[in-house]
């Protein structure tokens, strides 16, 4: 252990005495069935999409793959959709396919296949034979990124896979899968190495026997740098079979000789001798890669556009245009016309004379970033072009877009919450900037267009000041921090300057101080502090890093003490400051059992002991998936693992104690959210309509006694976490408990246009009818009778409780209807019988 020291401001330490909480409550999925996470959005921004499969002879019905939000169906033309992979294994996907003989049968690749820093990961490949309402797990699981199906035209049962592997590691799943006999048995028919796989295959429409695959070596390094550190591959390049994959060839002429990266591929229905491909390679101009321009340029070696009118076995260079391969590398032809020809990038580029010249404005009217278009084969007018900010579609040949803003699948890193009622909520976006909106309104609901935009960039952290709601603080990637009046609608810009060799992560941490709204810190590879809302920054630590290109990835004050300061980096480092910031002590050999290549992805404060601190280590960059959880109660001294029976596939990211009981944690992981009621012994996953997805960030209201939730692919959830942080031990042994409830808000309500058809998507408000949560610890052999009167006590309602154990609520809606009595604002008592037990508890109806 070593301890840096630095000459800082000193800080005023207070001390505040907590209560020890008794060991804690065994919560069962039983109990936890009854809590549903209610969804608030966004649509208006969209997300990431990454691939389209579209039934041609009914092209309003179709499935749209979300990076990390599931797939989607549509049967009207997107004026509505359904989420039909909710609760599969995983929420990312890489590619999704229908059966064009028969359009019950579609499958779904899982794994995004584009390799940026922010991808989630897979759990192999799913089968749907009635049109996605139920889902079969076919195998593959160790692939771990898709990047393609295609299927036989005529028999469903014959598929193939272009596996590109895992971005973390080498696995000799990598390459292509065939199955002959609907997914029962496969076929590893392209097995290079484990460094490279297969990221695109096209299918000759009438011989499919015939295909074109292209192999990618592809590897990310261990941080959030924006290029993979490995992209070229000696076995990359175009490979041919003509026999159903039995036996496969290089294609060479033509095509680059010095080694290839990636490449997207595309056949041309009516002629499918021509064929088009997008090639990288390790010359490929940087600058092009970011679209500055296209032009002609006739060397193979430096990528480009390749076309071929002999089935792939020659090819010719037409441009060098190759924006951003990594992430793009898509290209199609138009099924009606050989010579028009789209490139997918972050623009949408455009030729009509088959390669040659491109215009880059095919899109102009939309969010760029294009990763997946589907144009019809019966109408060139018509396509559906995916992006990173959601859907669009074209009936005018991509001169007007409509954007379709009724799919809820952003990407958020993180969330905060102000101090209004209804309360807003903020949080930072993958490539769509910053956002807010209200958890309620008083037009019925939460509608796309309740929500703003505050900050550029593709955005991370949000704060707000408690003291002002009108102050939010917001940033772009690798540290663009900036401060936001909302009355005013003025942003400043207050990044941290002047110092050399600062590294801010991707995702730049950076909080207010819970003791002194104007103190803020943020983590480069150094922490900095700010006591006048940003407008100046002090240095207060050496580089908490390993060196080069590590940065702080999480920090954190403890609530109970000013100046205990917690930080994490991504190169796995923990430190930890007790005076402000000027001597730091380096905890990093102190964690147990898990290995130093990490990332630390939280460090918490406890709300309970100044003493105690969770950690969430993340290690999926280290091609390990498992979840690694631990506290502290001695200022990390020592840990203890509270990973307890969390799933090994599902990394954690954040990691939150509620304030009034200190066994209680909400966790999020790639897979979901869990919650822990006897301080992470036994974990319950939350359903009760919560989809997969990963979850980023948690926040807890207390004052409203709800949960915030932001998830990477599913826009923000809000959960009434009711009875909660009141099931301890204490309540175990009890034959029947009756919780303190929570205060009815309505809001009143003002006309809106109820006349904006289905596509307007409306978030519910919250429900008005009361939760009277109770528990039952032994069964009740005279039974239970629970009533709610007024002061004066008439009834309001009254029912029979449950009498076998377990946890229960009834729903008291006070706005009266069959035969009850509607109850005005005020106070009303509820009080549940058994036997001789009477417990009483107050509810309070208010009207905002």
């Amino acid at each position: 252990m070593k301890t840096l020291s630095m000459k800082v401001l000193s800080v005023c330490l207070t001390v505040v005495a907590i209560a020890h909480a008794d060991p804690g409550f065994r919560l069962t999925s039983e109990m936890l069935a009854h809590f549903s996470p209610r969804a608030i959005g966004p649509t208006s921004m969209g997300g990431r999409i990454t691939e389209l499969a579209v039934v041609d002879k009914s092209p309003s019905t179709y499935y749209v793959a979300a990076a990390s939000g599931g797939v989607w169906k549509t049967t009207n033309n997107g004026v509505t959709f359904a989420p039909v992979f909710d609760n599969e294994s995983t929420a990312s996907i890489g590619a999704v396919a229908v059966s064009q003989s028969n359009p019950d049968v579609v499958w779904v690749g899982t794994g995004e296949g584009n390799a940026r820093n922010s991808v989630s990961w897979g759990d192999g490949v799913f089968k749907s034979e009635d049109g996605g309402k139920t889902w079969q797990h076919m195998g593959l699981n160790e692939t771990r990124q898709i990047g393609r199906i295609v299927i036989h035209p005529k028999n469903p049962d014959v598929v193939y896979v272009a596996a590109v592997g895992q971005f973390w590691g080498p696995n000799k799943e990598r390459g292509l899968y065939k199955t002959t006999d609907g997914g029962k048995t496969w076929t590893h028919s392209i097995a290079l190495s484990e460094n490279c796989g297969v990221i695109d295959i096209a299918m000759h429409p009438t011989q499919p026997d015939t295909l074109w695959a292209a192999a990618y070596g592809v590897r990310r390094d261990r941080f959030a740098s924006n290029t993979p550190e490995y992209q070229f591959d000696p076995d990359a390049g175009l490979y041919k079979t003509t026999d159903g994959g039995k036996n496969w060839r290089k294609l060479s002429k033509g095509l680059p000789e010095n080694k290839m990266g990636r490449i997207g591929l595309t056949v041309y229905p009516r002629d499918p001798k021509i064929l088009y491909a997008v090639i990288q390679t390790e010359r490929t101009r940087s600058a092009l890669q970011g679209e500055t321009t296209s032009r002609a340029d006739e060397d193979p070696a430096t990528g480009g556009i390749f076309r071929s009118d002999d089935g792939g076995e020659s090819w010719k260079k037409s441009n060098i245009l190759c924006p951003r391969p990594f992430y793009y590398c898509q290209i199609r032809v138009d099924p009606n016309d050989d010579k028009t020809v789209y490139v997918l990038g972050v623009s949408l580029h455009k030729s009509t004379d088959g390669g040659k010249e491109f215009r880059s404005n095919a899109a102009s009217s939309v969010h760029p970033d294009h990763h997946a278009m589907w144009i019809n084969p019966n109408d060139s007018n018509h396509a559906i072009l995916g992006c990173d900010g959601g859907l669009n579609v074209t009936y005018d040949n991509c001169r007007t877009w409509d954007f379709f803003n009724n799919l809820p699948i952003a990407q958020f890193y993180a969330v905060s919450f102000d101090s209004r009622k209804p309360y807003w909520v903020y949080g930072g976006l993958q490539d769509n900037g910053t956002w807010g909106g209200p958890t309620a309104t008083r037009f019925g609901g939460v509608y796309w267009y309740h929500w703003i935009k505050i900050w550029e960039g593709d955005g991370f952290y949000t704060a707000v000041d408690p003291t002002d709601w009108t102050t939010v603080y917001a940033e772009s990637q690798n540290g663009g921090l900036g401060r936001v009046n909302l009355e005013s609608g003025a942003g400043v810009s207050i990044r941290p300057t002047g110092d050399q060799g600062r590294r801010f992560n991707w995702s730049t941490p950076f909080i207010i101080s819970p003791h002194n709204p104007r103190t803020l810190y943020v983590g480069s590879n150094f922490m900095h502090r700010s006591v006048n809302r940003g407008d100046r920054w002090q240095t207060i630590s050496e580089d908490l890093t390993r060196g080069a290109p590590a940065s702080i990835s999480t920090l954190d004050e403890s609530p109970v003490r000013p100046g205990i300061l917690w930080a994490g980096t991504d190169d796995g480092n923990l430190w930890l400051s007790k005076n402000g910031g000027q001597e730091w002590t380096d905890l990093t050999d102190k964690l147990p059992n898990v290995s130093r290549e990490r990332w630390i992805s939280r460090v918490t404060a406890s709300p309970h002991n100044v003493e105690h601190a969770f950690v969430a280590v993340d290690r999926h960059r280290n091609n390990d998936y498992k979840p690694y959880l631990l506290k502290t109660t001695d200022y990390g001294e020592t840990w203890t693992n509270i990973t307890g029976d969390l799933p090994a596939n599902g990394s954690v990211y954040v990691v939150r104690q509620h304030p009034q009981n200190e066994n209680l944690l909400f966790v999020g992981t790639e897979i979901g959210l869990y919650v822990s009621t006897d301080g992470g012994e036994h974990y319950e996953r939350v359903r009760g309509g919560f989809p997969t997805v990963p979850v980023h960030d948690l926040q807890i209201n207390t004052a409203e006694s709800e949960l915030v939730i932001a998830t990477h692919g599913r826009g923000i959830y809000i959960m009434d976490i009711g009875p909660l942080p009141y099931l301890t031990e204490s309540i175990k042994e009890s034959s029947v408990h009756l919780f303190e409830q929570k205060r009815i808000t309505v809001m009143r309500p003002m006309r809106g246009n109820q006349w904006q058809g289905p596509r307007q998507v409306r978030f519910d408000n919250p429900s008005n009818s009361a939760a009277i949560w109770y528990y039952v610890g032994k069964e009740l052999a005279e039974g239970a009778s629970i009533a709610i009167r007024d002061a004066l006590g008439e009834s309001y309602m009254t029912a029979t409780s449950e009498t076998k154990p377990g946890l229960y609520r009834i729903a008291w809606n006070h706005r009266g209807g069959a035969g009850r009595r509607a109850a005005g604002n005020g106070d009303y008592v509820v009080e549940l019988k058994s036997g001789d037990v009477a417990l009483v508890k107050k509810v309070t109806v208010t009207t905002e």
